[in-house]
C-alpha cells in the first residue's frame, strides 16, 4: 500500500486536498551538513501553482 504524504502548502502544484500527489518526493538538508530536526530539511519537490 503506498504511503500517504500530507502537505499543507496550498501553493504547491502537487497539493491535492492536503495530500501530495507528486510522482516522487525529494527531501534534502536545508543549509546544514547534518540535519538534526525538521526545520533543517526542505521539500525539493515543491512546484508553484501556475
Amino acid at each position: 500500500m503506498p504511503q500517504q504524504i500530507k502537505c499543507s502548502v496550498s501553493e504547491c502544484q502537487y497539493n491535492s486536498d492536503l495530500a501530495c500527489d507528486a510522482p516522487m518526493i525529494q527531501v534534502d538538508r536545508n543549509g546544514v551538513s547534518k540535519a538534526s530536526h525538521s526545520p533543517q530539511t526542505k521539500c525539493e519537490t515543491f512546484k508553484p501553482r501556475g
